[in-house]
């Protein structure tokens, strides 16, 4: 196993970093590092970090992340001068699991890499060799070209779980939402209060009801194909229904909703209408009645009344995928909807299955293509698409935030700059005009 600390002190580092795979995961990571996406209760950092209690841990991400990062976690972002021992880097986007931790720890060696398809999963490295590789790669993706630079030995592995697609994140939550509720060990526990005419159909160790927690009457909750969760400050209001595995975090609100299994909802946010096989990051409001399916919505993100997303073909086929110019076969025949942080969509937004909406973009209407970031979109209602001014993003996502009483700050807008920058190719791609938007 490996060695945490002798007489006090660190024997290694333990450093996340992303690599060049990242833009397979685009548009979720513009305002996010990969170990961020969540599924089941957890992100992908909290995976990581539980199995790895007591190693200092250091992040290496993307250069325009790195200030914004800076403020979500207390390790070292794309600080070099942190390594002064052994270091064991792990790619952010593993699923860390029992068996992971186990196949790394016992074959990940000095100067070892692990590679599975192609992919370098986690290598280790001396002090001097892993401040030479940071001062190469800091501020940017890794490649697995760093084999050849650092002469490791590779070590193919086939047990690893990463996540490479955003459809991912939602195949594998009904699975982990068991799992972390098992790990957690607060089956049964009620701290809230369930009102004597809610219903709960199963076994009650399978629920747990967090401190100052509220159930009204006649909501029905389903623990029989798996455990829910409600986290504290939660309100579930009157004719919801929620059906496990689900997750419902903090300070969320939840509004006379049918919530199936395999649904994640972050803190912070409003539900209401239809959910299937869904991860809510965080902070989003999806109010009114709607549906939405088999998807994932980054934070800050508002769904419009009557909004449904599709996540089913009319032929049952497999659902394809568009990055760039190529297609992708998620090989699955539910896939629904990817949605950036702070992108809005109007009321009646029809949605097809495997469509992205890139960040901080406005919709209308039918969506039977990707959607750019930065952009107001409305092609199926006549009209071309046109691009949303940064000072207008600016502007919207500091009235967002004080709704939620959170302040906006330099950081955060820096960060609307720079992918405001980043992503202007991807505009001129599809078509964007600068002009005043029009929809009558």
């Amino acid at each position: 196993m490996l060695e945490i600390q002798v007489y006090g002190e660190a024997l290694l580092i333990v450093a996340l970093f992303e690599d060049t795979d990242y833009t397979n995961l685009l548009p979720l990571v513009y305002a996010h590092p990969v170990f961020e996406l969540k599924t089941g209760m957890k992100t992908l950092f909290e995976r990581i970090e539980g199995y790895f209690k007591g190693f200092r841990k250091a992040l290496f991400v993307r250069e325009y992340l790195a200030d914004y990062v800076k403020t979500r976690y207390e390790c070292p972002v794309n600080e070099s001068d942190v390594i002064d021992e052994d270091t064991l880097f792990l790619n952010g986007s593993l699923v860390m699991d029992e068996t992971s931790y186990r196949v790394i720890s016992s074959k990940v060696s000095k100067s070892v890499a692990a590679i599975a398809n192609g992919k370098l999963l986690a290598f280790r490295l001396p002090e001097r060799d892993a401040r030479e590789l940071i001062g190469k790669f800091i501020g940017k993706p890794w490649s697995s070209s760093l084999i050849k630079d650092f002469s490791l030995k590779k070590v193919e592995l086939t047990s690893i779980s990463t996540v490479e697609y955003p459809w991912d994140l939602v195949s594998m939550n009904q699975r982990l939402l068991k799992k972390d509720f098992q790990d957690l060990g607060l089956g049964g526990v009620r701290e809230g209060y369930l009102d004597p005419k809610a219903v709960v159909y199963g076994r009650e160790e399978n629920l747990y009801l967090g401190k100052n927690s509220m159930v009204e009457s006649y909501v029905v909750i389903d623990v029989r194909s798996g455990p829910i969760y409600i986290g504290e400050d939660v309100e579930i209001h009157s004719h919801s229904r929620i059906s496990g595995p689900a997750y419902i975090g903090r300070e969320t609100r939840v509004y006379s909703a049918l919530i199936r299994e395999g649904t994640t909802i972050g803190p912070v946010c409003r539900v209401g209408g239809e959910v299937s096989e869904t991860i809510f990051h965080g902070f989003d409001n999806k109010y009114h009645s709607g549906y939405i399916g088999h998807s994932y919505l980054c934070e800050w993100v508002n769904i419009g009344a009557g909004t449904v997303v599709s996540d089913l073909k009319n032929t049952y086929g497999t659902v394809k995928v568009r990055f760039g110019d190529r297609k992708v076969d998620t090989e699955l025949m539910k896939v629904g909807c990817f949605i950036a942080d702070h992108s809005k969509l109007s009321i009646g937004t029809k949605v097809y299955s495997g469509k992205k909406i890139g960040f901080f973009s406005q919709v209308h209407g039918f969506v039977t293509e990707d959607v750019p970031s930065f952009t107001i979109w409305a092609k199926s209602l006549g009209v071309k698409p046109v691009e949303l001014l940064l000072d207008s993003a600016i502007e919207t996502e500091r009235r967002v935030y004080r709704r939620r009483g959170v302040e906006q700050t330099d950081i955060d807008v820096d960060l609307l700059k720079s992918i405001y920058r980043l992503t202007v190719e991807e505009r001129r791609k599809a078509g964007v005009v600068r002009e005043k938007f029009k929809l009558y």
